[in-house]
């Protein structure tokens, strides 16, 4: 074969798999991509993450949130992933619906199917420490922990868990048929460790971004449809958090949690989206809004919104203060 010929077949595989490479990058990425004389660079979104009718009216109603114009959604697998930008800051964002199981499989859907830098997840969540923590304010925790796992051990087992249901007996403590539950550790699948078994979920992104600095010039909202918060409400950073598959509403239990755990929050999504994300590699952050105190008073719609509002202005401001990184030509 001439050099000729040689030269020639070269300069068309090379363009053959530009064009490969830039036609891969867009599927993946099909989000905020910006035209260069090369090759084109994509500025990687943050995936806003939620669960409720509450949480997306309160982002909708604050008018940041811009849908891009040519590309404003994507349906996969029965849900909707929307991409925009929220204070010029690219994003996707998804409403998950409830449970831990929903929340994982959208979580995972959206870093497969985006090229998501971090997760910024915001909902409501139970107080289970009225001292610290009343409706409207909000929670950034450390740390969650999947408290709905149990190793339920049979009664007078030789080995008694943490829970002892004999110990709630009411108007006497004794012995109870239920017997005691063990809360079991679950298994950290890891891009970079191996394996481990953990109770506590750390949440990294709490270290970089989380400071009083962060939210000390907000105004939270006081009032929604007639109700108003009887104080000023307040952010809260280092907690820990408890998830679980069930609703909290029992005061002895939350007690429980709040003794046996320290955790100050009861929700049924956050250890989802931090299992999922640390599976992943991803930096996240967990916002909470208090909407009720878990055995004290029920959830109120407008106590709720007012909830969800607030966590949605802290979560407004980690976007804001996180840089989003910008993904290079392949």
């Amino acid at each position: 074969m001439s050099s000729v010929n040689l030269a020639v077949l070269l300069v068309v595989g090379l363009l053959l798999v530009t064009a490969k490479q830039s036609m891969q990058m867009s599927l993946r990425n099909p989000t905020s991509e910006i035209e260069t004389s090369n090759c084109k660079i994509g500025f990687l979104p943050l995936g806003l993450v939620l669960t409720s009718e509450n949480s997306e009216k309160a982002l909708l109603d604050s008018g940041l949130f811009e849908p891009d114009s040519k590309n404003p959604y994507v349906d996969f697998v029965g849900r909707k992933f929307h991409v925009g930008t929220l204070n010029s800051t690219p994003i996707v964002y998804v409403k998950t619906g409830t449970q831990t199981v929903n929340v994982a499989t959208a979580v995972q859907t959206l870093l497969l199917k985006f090229r998501i830098s971090g997760i910024i997840y915001f909902g409501n969540a139970g107080s289970l420490d009225e001292n610290i923590l009343v409706p409207g304010d909000v929670v950034v925790p450390e740390a969650v922990a999947f408290t709905g796992v149990w190793e339920w051990e049979e009664f007078r087992a030789q080995n008694k868990g943490k829970l002892v249901f004999g110990n709630y007996n009411y108007p006497v403590n004794g012995e109870n048929l239920l017997g005691t539950a063990a809360y079991e550790n679950i298994t950290l699948y890891s891009p970079s460790e191996e394996p481990k078994e953990v109770f506590w979920l750390p949440i990294p992104l709490l270290k970089e971004a989380a400071t009083e600095e962060l939210t000390k010039d907000l105004k939270f909202k006081e009032c929604h449809s007639g109700r108003c918060l009887p104080r000023t409400s307040k952010v809260v950073f280092g907690l820990k958090a408890s998830t679980s598959d069930f609703y909290v509403k029992n005061k002895a239990y939350g007690d429980f949690l709040l003794e046996k755990f320290n955790a100050s929050t009861a929700d049924s999504a956050s250890a989802a989206v931090a299992l999922t994300s640390l599976s992943n590699g991803k930096r996240f952050v967990v916002i909470q809004g208090i909407s009720n105190i878990v055995g004290v008073e029920s959830s109120n719609p407008e106590i709720g919104y007012i909830a969800s509002h607030n966590a949605f202005l802290v979560a407004t401001k980690f976007i804001n203060s996180i840089r989003t990184p910008r993904l290079a030509c392949e």
